[in-house]
């Protein structure tokens, strides 16, 4: 009984309609003399971001290396690729906001086999000399000072011999991730 009775409503229901659509009621007439919203205003498309400049530049002498770390213990380069012979411009900078006792860095360039991690164990006590200890300085082809957020520090070095040369943030803690090879071909 139940299903004829919603059987014959929904019918009713149909019929009365004729399948069409509510209608939306026409317009009063203060309605209708409303003046269309005013359009939004058109915003000016951004610019294209300007392409980055390379992070290693060689003019045939001299390899400039722009080298960034930042608040997430991350150097931007992974590998340098450097021409033997070539004297190598690194600049250090600190892209992160945290100061230098928090989240400083440095790039140390060690020589071919030394074991990194023997060295950054010996870094952590090494404060006072820019975390590069005084029995490792033997191992070390070039190195940077530290540098706390928004800083930076340039350095030049010979490249070494073909080769490759680890490289490593000495702050402690920070060579597990803040490394890198220097490819000398």
């Amino acid at each position: 009984m139940r299903y004829v009775v919603v059987t014959m409503s929904l019918a009713l229901c149909f019929g009365c309609s004729k399948g069409e659509a509510p209608k939306e009621p026409a317009p009063t007439k203060t309605e209708a003399k409303k003046p269309d919203p005013k359009p939004a205003p058109k915003v000016a498309p951004k610019p294209a971001p300007k392409p980055a400049a390379p992070a290693v530049k060689d003019d045939g002498k001299v390899v400039t290396v722009a080298l960034t770390g930042n608040d997430q213990m991350k150097y931007n380069l992974s590998e340098i690729n450097v021409a033997a012979g070539r004297t190598v411009k690194l600049t250090l900078t600190h892209s992160g906001k945290l100061p230098l006792a928090a989240m400083g860095h440095n790039f140390v360039l060690l020589k071919a086999g030394t074991d990194v991690q023997a060295f950054a164990a010996k870094a952590v006590s090494a404060a006072a000399t820019a975390y590069i200890p005084a029995s490792e300085k033997g191992s070390v082809l070039a190195s940077t000072k530290v540098v706390g957020g928004g800083e930076s520090v340039t350095i030049e070095f010979a490249a070494p011999a073909a080769g490759s040369y680890d490289y490593i943030c000495s702050f402690p803690g920070h060579y597990a991730m803040m490394r890198g090879k220097l490819v000398v071909k």
